[in-house]
């Protein structure tokens, strides 16, 4: 079939894929140093405990066959082989089947762990990387041209995160809609970086330009995602430059990143780099990504219908294995943030001269007068959930006191996911959490006092607690 593949593509294909290898080996590399403490047999919230109580049917993962810290640890490395291997470009150098299977085993290593991560890998982009791995598999490699079919669910993919991004902003918080959202956005985001400080305090009238800009390129653009080209290279274009905005004022994971990639593979090569001329696909090529298509288009409706529903939902899966997702994020934003503050103290008997010593996290803010640190794409778990508990204890239900408990046995893989401890020998005796207001500095008072946070207690969110 002539329409099946376009040789203008070989190049943004050739991107795109080794793009996409390099997030797939942060996202492994991440699960790889963090799981023991999260998931693992000893972690917060064990997988084996998850396992007897969840259906298999709802969680398909290749750990129902076994489970222990070691698999789960080789699952884990081999999708860091896999993925380093295919940076290099590996499966270009295989036949097409082989090449394909590589590409099926790393999503089916990722699938594993997503379905088993519970609430620490319930974030969107998760199932976007999922989904674009997915269809990456039937994008075949240089022995071939590569198949328009794919290419365009590539584009749906893109249009679906950038367009529900739109929709779920414009539909919630008022903020959005008269252009003030950016007031507080850069201060009370998850996880500021080390340029969030100087974002927060541009011109107000800067901010207003960055919502305006926002719901042009998340609304107006992703439509032009469809349209010939050089139009749908400009849009793409125009998603990469927004895109790399949020990476350099934010901490957002891997999202940023793999929508990047995900505009790469929109790029019409030829434009810059010529046309190259690959052989046609196998006949049992095109009709295994004909059957594909078909599949997925079907699985589409569910998602479409929710980006016309004025019940948006945001970030949701529609079936256990993460093949067609809807995305969004931000339709409420915070205006003012909370933290919380977990502290420790040695002394046996408490009483009002008590000392207590703060732990320290990776990423988020706690010592006012540390710089925010740029992690993205690699993702601090703990972290982002640390803000989510702040928001309200129901976040922090399932993980909050067995996360409290390994910091009073002292343990040290619990330890590895935090920046600091102030109890380098020993545990301490009793633990507790307190809730705080922060906000960031003005510039006379960074002036001043050289903080880039100012802080205020707002109320105790646990009691001093130790072990029976």
């Amino acid at each position: 079939m002539e329409w099946f593949g376009d040789d203008a593509y070989w190049l943004s294909r050739l991107v795109f894929q080794r793009a996409l290898a390099a997030v797939y080996l942060v996202a492994f590399l991440t699960a790889a140093l963090q799981f023991r403490a999260l998931i693992g047999e000893r972690g917060m919230l064990p997988v084996p405990d998850f396992l007897r109580r969840v259906p298999a049917k709802d969680s398909p993962t290749l750990f129902r066959l076994h489970y222990s810290d070691r698999f789960f640890a080789l699952v884990a490395w081999t999708g860091c082989l896999l993925s380093a291997a295919l940076i290099a470009g590996a499966a270009d150098r295989l036949p097409l089947g082989v090449a394909m299977a590589w590409w099926a085993v790393l999503w089916l290593l990722y699938l594993s762990i997503v379905n088993v991560g519970q609430t620490w890998y319930g974030f969107g982009w998760e199932t976007l990387l999922l989904e674009a791995g997915f269809l990456a598999v039937f994008l075949g490699n240089e022995r071939i041209q590569p198949p328009v079919l794919v290419l365009w669910l590539l584009r749906w993919l893109l249009f679906r995160v950038e367009f529900g991004a739109g929709l779920i902003k414009i539909r919630g918080d008022l903020c959005w809609r008269n252009l003030t959202c950016l007031y507080f956005h850069h201060e009370t985001q998850p996880m500021p970086g080390p340029l969030s400080w100087y974002f927060h305090h541009l011109p107000k009238a800067a901010h207003r330009v960055e919502a305006a800009a926002n719901h042009v390129v998340q609304l107006g653009v992703p439509v032009l995602l469809f349209a010939p080209q050089p139009v749908a290279s400009v849009a793409a274009g125009l998603i990469v430059v927004t895109q790399l905005w949020l990476v350099v004022s934010g901490n957002f994971a891997w999202l940023n990143w793999l929508t990047i990639v995900l505009a790469l593979s929109a790029l019409d090569g030829s434009l810059v780099a010529g046309g190259r001329s690959l052989p046609g696909a196998p006949l049992w090529f095109e009709i295994v990504v004909i059957a594909v298509t078909a599949l997925l288009l079907v699985l589409s409706y569910r998602p479409a219908r929710n980006l016309l529903s004025k019940r948006q939902a945001m970030n949701r899966s529609y079936d256990a294995l993460h093949l067609v997702n809807t995305y969004g994020a931000f339709g409420t934003v915070g205006r003012v943030r909370m933290e919380l503050v977990v502290e420790g103290t040695d002394e046996r008997t408490l009483k009002e001269s008590t000392v207590w010593r703060e732990y320290e996290f990776k990423g988020k803010p706690g010592d006012v007068h540390r710089l925010p640190r740029q992690f993205a794409p690699y993702h601090l778990r703990l972290d982002w959930l640390m803000w989510f508990a702040a928001l309200s204890p129901a976040y922090a239900r399932s993980w909050f006191l067995p996360f409290v408990e390994r910091l009073l046995e002292g343990d040290r893989e619990t330890l590895r996911l935090l920046h600091r401890s102030p109890f380098p020998d020993r545990p301490p005796v009793h633990v507790r959490a307190r809730l705080y207001h922060y906000r960031f500095t003005t510039g006379r008072e960074r002036r001043d006092t050289g903080a880039w946070w100012h802080r205020t207690y707002v109320r105790e969110f646990l009691a001093p607690t130790r072990l029976s």
